[in-house]
């Protein structure tokens, strides 16, 4: 760090990056005990609704890494490689966008389980939900490589090779980039949206048909219902610019609290919902986790799969 910075300041940005590697690997701790509980159960395997839960949590430790990571070494380094960040930008835009799109997934998933049970073997088989991973990573590369396309036909080769500070404001800045981002945004968004909502309301309905299994309804109705506070998480990532300029400008002197509260709340302490919302819900995981957090022995029986 620059020896220039003053002691006060030192030690705040010292204990703002304490603050957030510390909770960075508690978190995925947490969830990497989760990710381990899967790849040691063959149970979870053949059960798409575990898989694409599994590829969510892996994804939000990712996610978490890359935050935490670009905020020590902005705060130790200052600026680097533009290159370098450029493509720590467009892997931190595609898990960004991973997650709406997963939890969506993950409704369509229950819907299909709760109002289609006949063919929710022959629909939701192990393969397809692998290509929908991959469909999934796909679409959220899109918007990421064309930022990509766009700053190079913009800017001149040697803009590549200077140094910077590795935010995204300071490289895709121009309108392209806003269009790109705004279209993106508003379609993947409303697509997301569009399914928690439907597949809400199939399920509602099926939970009120006397021939449908109410519980198993009403747990699905209940997890759709998790799925949309989640995605309201994952939209605050789009307004923070907006609620922190807000706050900003209201208490100017806190600005740099301002921010650091809000990267908590925001980009971090939200990776840790993913495992308290459906694992520790779960009889599966919660019966195995034991092992991990409480040292207890799994019962040799087999919990029959739901």
């Amino acid at each position: 760090m620059n020896s220039t910075i003053p002691m006060d300041q030192f030690y705040d940005y010292l204990n703002k990056n304490v603050i957030s590697v510390f909770c960075g690997l508690i978190i995925n701790y947490i969830n990497g005990t989760f990710v381990l509980v899967f790849f040691k159960n063959t149970i979870f395997y053949s059960d798409p609704r575990y898989i694409l839960y599994t590829h969510l949590v892996i994804n939000d430790m990712i996610m978490l890494s890359i935050s935490v990571c670009l905020q020590v070494t902005v705060h130790v380094v200052g600026i680097f490689s533009l290159s370098v960040c450029c493509v720590v930008l467009l892997l931190t835009s595609i898990v960004t966008k991973n997650s709406p799109l997963n939890l969506a997934c993950m409704a369509i998933e229950r819907y299909i389980a709760i109002c289609k049970p006949l063919h929710h073997t022959q629909i939701c088989t192990v393969r397809r939900t692998y290509m929908l991973i991959w469909l999934i990573w796909t679409l959220s590369a899109m918007p990421a490589f064309t930022d990509i396309f766009i700053t190079l036909s913009a800017r001149p080769a040697s803009f590549f090779s200077t140094s910077i500070l590795c935010q995204r404001l300071f490289i895709h800045n121009t309108w392209e980039h806003t269009v790109n981002d705004t279209v993106s945004n508003v379609v993947y968004l409303t697509f997301v949206w569009t399914t928690l909502i439907v597949t809400y309301y199939k399920v509602l309905s099926a939970a009120k048909a006397a021939s449908t299994d109410r519980v198993s309804a009403r747990k699905a109705r209940n997890t759709i219902l998790l799925h949309g506070g989640q995605l309201l998480l994952c939209m605050m990532t789009y307004i923070n610019p907006f609620i922190s300029t807000s706050l900003i400008t209201l208490f100017p002197q806190n600005r740099s609290t301002i921010l650091f509260i809000l990267y908590l709340l925001i980009n971090i302490l939200p990776r840790l919902l993913s495992p308290l919302i459906y694992g520790l819900r779960d009889k599966q995981f919660a019966e195995r986790i034991k092992v991990y957090f409480c040292c207890k022995q799994i019962k040799t029986q087999i919990i029959p799969v739901k």
